[in-house]
Order: structure tokens, then C-alpha cells, then sequence
């Protein structure tokens, strides 16, 4: 009897709820830390990233009308259904270089951080917003509303907590998002996006491609229906390019330079704030009966 071929699995990307092959037909190998080759995944082009923009922006004005705490409700059931994949993505991390004790570490934090940031979900804006003192007779409030489509270069290091802690304070915030998964490491966040799939996420609220930072990170950062950038990596060249790409249409900008996205200092509120605008309102106070009441 014949050995039996190991049949590979080809990593898909994650566009509005869907897993299709990338439209360029490309794919290139992921190896072990033997040397073999563990998988094939899908080398993104620029019409994925467009075809996942309009996802995104598509799915925006639902989300972002959702009640806080129903946000909060979905990030805690994606929590839930990554604990029940754990081993799994334990697995898929050792199989990317990761020691055991460390992979597991990781995958434990991510689902502690998913939980983090569904508390916030409808306590954030208690902390930002504002009543403003004014001279005149008004009313004067200051809240948060979301950007909008906000597109994110994981970090290469770190495949799962790097992109589980970018993902999450942005759409608890009300924005959607297009992520570039690590090149290196792209495994977990594709299975990431199976679990996403099975949760009570919407489709194309969170929109994940794979493939090459230098091929896509132009498409990212110029596409003049993308709100904002986050970018997680320390290399000069590509932040002087997405500042550059960014003034094109005044896209908000953030990067988190040498971020230990195993630490406590990787999650705070004030990740959800950095992709939020701030919106004033004006309301006068009206006289009535010589006595001034506010509405």
C-alpha cells in the first residue's frame, strides 16, 4: 500500500463574510520550523483590497448604529468561540515557530483581550465625552462618533495578539476594518477569520487579506474611501509613505512603534479613542416663564 499524501490546506482570505481565493490566482508557502512546507496561503492583490474596502464600507453604517452594548455582546461571544478553538490555534502557532508555553500564552491573552474591550464597549464614551462650560445660554456636548473604515498592518511578531489587539478597540468603537495579516505568520489570522464567521459578527465589519506588506501597503494607504491607517511596525520607509498617502485625503494616522502586545500596557480605552472623531453640539437653553430650562 502506497504512503499517503498529506493534503495541504490553502489559508483563504476573509471579504465580507466570505472566503474566497484571492482574484490574482497567487499563493505562496508558509514552512515549519523544519524547513517543510505547512501551507499554502493566498497572495492578495490590490482588487482584494478594493473588493474588501467596499465590504467594509458597506457594513459601516450598520455597525456603527448598533447599540454599545450589543458591540459588546458580539466581541464577548468571539471570545467564546476562540476558547472553544484553542488548541487549535495553539497548534497553528508551534507550527509557525512558536515554543508551546508561549503559544499558549498568546492564544489565553488574545481571548482575555477580546473580553477587555467588550467592557468597554458602552463605557467609553462616558470617559471621552464632555459637557463643555460655555459663556452663552447653551447646552454645549462634546461625543465620540467612529471614523469609519479604518485599514490595519498587523505586526509581523505576535500573528494573533498583534492583530486581535488592533482589531478590537477599533470595531468596539463602530468602525469597520480591512487587516493585512503578518506575511510571515499569516495562520492564525486566517483561522482567526473562521471564528469571526461563526460568531455574531456581521459580514464585512472585519475584512482579512494575506500576502506582502510592500505590494499592499500603498493600496492601504491611499484608497481615498479609507478613513484611517494603523500601522504596527517600526520601518521608517513605509511610515514616511503612509503619512505621505494619508495627507491625500486627510486620513487619521496611527502607528505603535515597538509595542509589546503581550503586555497590559497593549490594551487601554484610549485605543478605542485614537479611531474616534469628536462631534460638539450646540442646544440653547429657552426661556420659559422668565425661568431658563434646559432641554
Amino acid at each position: 500500500m502506497s504512503t499517503r499524501l498529506f493534503v495541504l490546506k490553502t489559508y483563504k482570505i476573509y471579504i465580507n463574510g466570505q472566503f474566497p481565493r484571492t482574484e490574482s490566482g497567487r499563493t505562496y508557502e508558509i514552512k515549519n520550523p523544519k524547513g517543510e512546507v505547512a501551507a499554502n496561503v493566498c497572495l492578495s492583490s490590490r482588487k482584494d483590497f478594493r473588493d474588501a474596502e467596499v465590504a467594509a464600507r458597506t457594513a459601516f453604517g450598520g455597525w456603527s448604529t448598533r447599540a454599545a452594548f450589543n458591540r459588546g455582546q458580539i466581541l464577548y461571544r468571539i471570545a467564546e468561540m476562540l476558547e472553544g478553538r484553542k488548541q487549535q490555534f495553539i497548534e497553528e502557532l508551534m507550527l509557525q515557530g512558536s515554543k508551546k508555553l508561549q503559544a499558549e500564552n498568546e492564544v489565553e491573552l488574545a481571548i482575555d483581550r477580546l473580553i477587555y474591550y467588550s467592557g468597554w464597549c458602552d463605557k467609553y464614551q462616558q470617559i471621552f465625552s464632555s459637557v463643555n462650560p460655555v459663556a452663552s445660554s447653551h447646552f454645549n456636548f462634546s461625543a465620540l462618533e467612529p471614523m469609519g473604515v479604518v485599514s490595519i498592518i498587523a505586526p509581523q511578531q505576535n500573528a494573533l495578539i498583534g492583530l486581535v489587539s488592533l482589531m478590537a478597540p477599533v470595531i468596539a468603537g463602530g468602525n469597520t476594518c480591512i487587516i493585512l495579516a503578518s506575511e510571515t505568520k499569516p495562520l492564525s489570522a486566517v483561522t482567526f477569520a473562521e471564528v469571526l464567521n461563526s460568531s455574531d459578527l456581521p459580514g464585512g465589519v472585519v475584512n482579512i487579506l494575506t500576502g506582502k506588506v510592500s505590494e499592499l501597503l500603498p493600496h492601504f494607504s491611499n484608497h481615498m474611501d479609507v478613513n484611517a491607517v494603523c500601522y504596527a511596525e517600526d520601518n521608517a520607509s513605509d511610515i514616511k509613505l503612509i503619512q505621505e498617502n494619508a495627507a491625500l485625503n486627510v486620513k487619521r494616522t496611527a502607528f505603535y512603534k515597538n509595542k509589546n502586545w503581550m503586555s497590559e500596557e497593549a490594551q487601554s480605552p484610549y485605543f478605542i479613542n485614537d479611531f474616534q472623531e469628536v462631534k460638539t453640539t450646540w442646544h440653547p437653553i429657552e426661556n420659559i416663564g422668565g425661568s431658563k430650562s434646559g432641554y
